[in-house]
């Protein structure tokens, strides 16, 4: 496909998703590479970066909000790399924001490798418009801990680091008592003497215990990861610290204890076969831990799974009922809470796929069964409507105008919207291309840490769904969280656009 039909093929594709209006600059970021900034003084408690990114996340610190996009473009457009401002954004929100709780200003930490992940995916043209936003959602996150009491990560306390050698004993220890300055120690310790896979072993462990937070602990814990993956380990012990402190929130609550049914799925984990990692795919199984999901108590629900497994189904059948059972929430609720079953089941489903200590494994698939039921317990929803029962409805149009149908019935009627997407994938329709609407819908639109998270957690597992049966109906929910195409663009991405255009012309 030559570069012209490409372009022609994108215009009227966002001309019919109601994003056609001056598109002309965004075409400038394609054109933008990479250099590094000058080395920046820095205080003498935080803590400090590697010399190669330091430099990076002062300025973004330093910037003003009104000011920060122009800097972003100009210092890319002067050869700052995109790893690098992916580096800075990330670091600086560990080094500036608190993340007690773990969420609201917190989640421009969290939210950095859904914004990475839907940029990698997108048009060259779109790439880097996540992380622009990504940058204005620090800057007034930033603001909002200085009005907290301008929390910074310090330094730490080298004297009281364990012995390599203790080093994981001693943070294991640490976590159980929800001890935090010996976990931070501890951690620190782990970390410049462990491999990757090794110190993130305990870590996979703490972050699929505790339920507080609606789920941001084991969110935060995947999405370190991830982040690492992408800007390079050697940034790891600044963010583990952070992830440590995060885990140890009690969120006000007096009891050291986990929320959720951790506990006795410790016990659960030892009843699972022992080679229950080899099992057949079961349709039928998925759709009996779906109802006990909809329907029994965290422990029940988990008690169901175990028996499944056990009866040989595969886990991957069962991960399905839990994203599918998220995901119907959302659209019998729509909202915050329920918003988060996708996003911490998608958050425990890379932690079951990324760990490898067997019970951490079991632990990660029945705290996702049991998850779901609290979720739901807490927004009391409707009795419909039912995922795996949605109607079909396919669009008038066909091609990709089927697609700016549908996007403009989810402006006037989410439940209409899912029905189109059902019939239009059954009729042939190519789920890309739902998403790649979806995704410049959330660029464009999207004004919430919330669209960025959710996008890039639902369409994820849309992708992992182990029976293709489930990717319609999956991809269908997604209309009930993203914006229509009626939506206005976001005053966001206007100062982006304005930004594009003044320092690249």
């Amino acid at each position: 496909m030559d570069g012209t039909f490409r372009r022609r093929r994108f215009l009227q594709s966002a001309s019919a998703l109601g994003l056609g209006a001056g598109l002309g600059h965004w075409g400038g970021l394609a054109a933008i590479t990479p250099a590094r900034a000058e080395d920046l003084k820095v205080g003498p408690d935080a803590v400090r970066f590697r010399p190669e990114i330091e430099p990076v996340v002062r300025w973004i610190e330093e910037t003003p909000r009104e000011r920060a996009l122009e800097v972003a473009i100009a210092q890319l457009k002067e050869g700052l790399s995109y790893r690098d401002l992916l580096a800075g954004l990330f670091l600086a929100g560990i080094r500036n924001i608190k993340p007690r709780p773990v969420g609201f200003k917190f989640h421009a930490v969290m939210v950095i490798n859904s914004a990475h992940l839907l940029g990698q995916t997108a048009a060259v043209n779109d790439r880097l418009l996540p992380l622009l936003w990504a940058l204005d959602n620090f800057k007034r996150s930033q603001e909002q801990d200085i009005k907290e009491g301008d929390w910074t990560l310090g330094r730490v306390d080298e004297a009281r680091l364990p012995r390599p050698d203790q080093a994981r004993a001693e943070f294991v220890r640490a976590m159980e008592a929800w001890d935090a300055d010996a976990a931070d120690t501890a951690v620190a310790a782990l970390c410049r003497d462990s491999g990757a896979a090794e110190t993130m072993e305990p870590l996979w462990r703490f972050g699929v215990r505790d339920q507080r937070n609606i789920g941001h602990k084991a969110i935060f814990t995947a999405q370190t990861w991830r982040t690492l993956q992408a800007i390079g380990w050697q940034h790891a012990e600044p963010c583990l610290r952070s992830l440590a402190f995060g885990l140890l929130d009690l969120h006000g609550d007096s009891r050291h204890v986990p929320v959720g049914p951790y506990e006795a799925n410790l016990e659960n984990a030892k009843k699972i076969r022992d080679d229950w990692a080899v099992g057949r795919p079961d349709t039928s199984a998925t759709r009996t831990l779906l109802e006990a999901i909809r329907q029994a108590s965290p422990e029940s629900a988990s008690a169901e799974a175990i028996g499944l497994l056990n009866r040989g189904v595969a886990a991957d059948s069962l991960w399905d009922a839990v994203v599918l059972g998220g995901s119907e929430l959302l659209m019998r609720s729509p909202g915050i809470i329920a918003l988060h079953a996708v996003t911490s089941a998608n958050a425990l489903h890379f932690i079951y796929g990324a760990s490898g200590d067997d019970t951490t494994r079991r632990l990660a698939l029945l705290q996702a069964v049991g998850w779901i039921p609290m979720f739901r317990a807490v927004v009391k929803p409707p009795a419909h409507p039912a995922i795996d029962a949605l109607d079909a409805d396919a669009p008038v149009a066909s091609g990709e105008a089927a697609v700016g149908e549908i996007f403009e019935t989810v402006s006037d009627n989410r439940s209409k919207a899912a029905e189109k997407v059902v019939g239009y994938l059954e009729k042939g329709g190519q789920a890309d291309l739902v998403f790649a609407a979806a995704r410049r819908m959330i660029f464009h639109k999207g004004r919430d840490s919330h669209d960025y998270k959710y996008g890039a957690a639902a369409w994820e597992e849309c992708l992992l769904a182990s029976d293709p049966k489930w990717r319609a109906p999956l991809a269908a929910a997604l209309m009930f969280h993203v914006p229509g195409a009626k939506t206005p663009d976001s005053p966001l991405m206007i100062r982006a656009h304005d930004a594009v255009a003044h320092v690249l012309g």
